[in-house]
Parts: C-alpha cells; sequence; structure tokens
C-alpha cells in the first residue's frame, strides 16, 4: 500500500502516522508538503494531528484552501482513500468533504487522555470488515474535538450509515460519562456519503506498539490496509479488462 501523509504549517501527528505505517506496519509511507497538487499517486492520504496554522480562525480553517487540500479534494471526489485524524478530521470537516464540524470541547478545557469507541454499522469502506460492536483503545488530544451537526444533518448521517465510530465505556456501551468532550451523540468518527473518507478525533497512530501505554491503534490501522488489500483484488480483475 502506497500511504502519504500531508503535513501542513503546524502539523504534529506527521511523523507518528510515518511511523505507524511505514515502520510498525511496513506500508510503503511518503511524506506530503502542503503545497503539492497532486495526490494521485497513493492508495492512502492521511491528514495528521496537530495545529495546521496554528488552529487560528478555526481548527482546519485556513489549512482547506493549501494546494495539497484541493488535491484532496479532487483525489477524493475520485474515489481515493482519505483519512483525517484529529486536525486531519477538523481540515476534512472545514473543507466540506465530511459533515459537520468540530467545536471546543463541552468543558472548554484540552483533554489528553485514552478513551474507548466502538465501532458502528457504517458505510466506511476502510473499516468494512471489521465487526460492528469492535472496541478499540485509543488515545485523545484535543482541545476542539466536539463533534456537532444540526438535527436535520445528524439525522440524515444516521440514516446514510456515516456515523462510523461512537465513544463508548471499554465494554462497548454508550454513555455519557464516557463521551469526553460532548460530542453529539457521543459521534468520535464519521465518513462521507460514498464511504472512502474517514475522520475521527482519537489517534491509532499513537496507539501502535504497547510500549506506548496500548497498540489497538495498531488494530485499527491494520483493518484500513486489510481493507485496501480486499479492495484492490476486486480491482484488478476489472482493470485487466
Amino acid at each position: 500500500m502506497k500511504v502519504g501523509v500531508v503535513v501542513f504549517p503546524g502539523s504534529n501527528g506527521d511523523q507518528d502516522a510515518l511511523y505507524a505505517m511505514h515502520d510498525v506496519l511496513g506500508q510503503k509511507t511518503d511524506i506530503i508538503w502542503h503545497t503539492e497538487t497532486s495526490v494521485r499517486r497513493y492508495d492512502l492520504v492521511i491528514l495528521p494531528g496537530g495545529f495546521a496554522y496554528g488552529d487560528y480562525l478555526r481548527a482546519g480553517a485556513i489549512a482547506r484552501f493549501t494546494p495539497a487540500m484541493e488535491a484532496v479534494k479532487r483525489y477524493a471526489e475520485g474515489g481515493g482513500w482519505v483519512l483525517g485524524i484529529c486536525n486531519g478530521f477538523q481540515v476534512l470537516a472545514e473543507a466540506h468533504l465530511l459533515p459537520g464540524a468540530l467545536i471546543k470541547n463541552g468543558n472548554l478545557s484540552f483533554s489528553c487522555r485514552w478513551v474507548h469507541v466502538v465501532k458502528e454499522q457504517s458505510k466506511s469502506v476502510m473499516l468494512g470488515d471489521v465487526p460492528d460492536g469492535t472496541v478499540w483503545r485509543l488515545p485523545i488530544a484535543h482541545g476542539e474535538g466536539r463533534y456537532y451537526a444540526d438535527p436535520d444533518t445528524l439525522a440524515e448521517i444516521e440514516a446514510n450509515g456515516q456515523v462510523v465510530l461512537r465513544y463508548c465505556t471499554p465494554e462497548g456501551l454508550i454513555d455519557p460519562s464516557a463521551n469526553p468532550n460532548g460530542s453529539s451523540r457521543a459521534i468520535a468518527g464519521v465518513c462521507n456519503a460514498a464511504g472512502n473518507v474517514l475522520g475521527l478525533m482519537p489517534h491509532p497512530e499513537r496507539a501502535a506498539e504497547a510500549l506506548l501505554g496500548g497498540d489497538d491503534g495498531r488494530h485499527f490501522l491494520q483493518a484500513v490496509i486489510d481493507a485496501w488489500t480486499a479492495h484492490k483484488a476486486t480491482m484488478e480483475p476489472q482493470l485487466a479488462r
């Protein structure tokens, strides 16, 4: 799998994503600078965590106008796989590649802790083979991670299967005590209507080895790789025609 990690001024999760995908999981992974105008050569594009352009105005509000994001938008519209992690999720929402918005945490404080998320039945092609109800323990680190959408949008994404992850208890139960930021309906991750763009606030790349306190993130990212391998296998006979 060929993976590209987009770097904006202020990104701080790019090396974590590079390390997890290349060193831990053995995938060919490159850094994509924010001035790049094409990302078509990659099988997966990752928008990493951090504070793109210092999160001035709003988190992700400036990064959405970069040449790289114009390229990512074309890539996604053509079916390319895009994974936005934390700040990357914020950028995707600002670019209208994902529904809703990420606003200040309910307690108005930065939150850095481990959480649990449960995989919902959804259209996400990246986690399509993961059993519904699978729970991952992953870290978060954000001040503007509260997922918000108006009631009509929430109803629409629920009906369309675009809610991919929810904050939960270790047992997989949705409970207010397990929601770290006040996100609407405990939403931790969503996908676009086509299922090829996924954004989540937790950091799987920062939980890729047990030495880091947990390796559920490695299993999460491996599921994405496995999904791509299966997708590629189905596509090759069509491309050979």
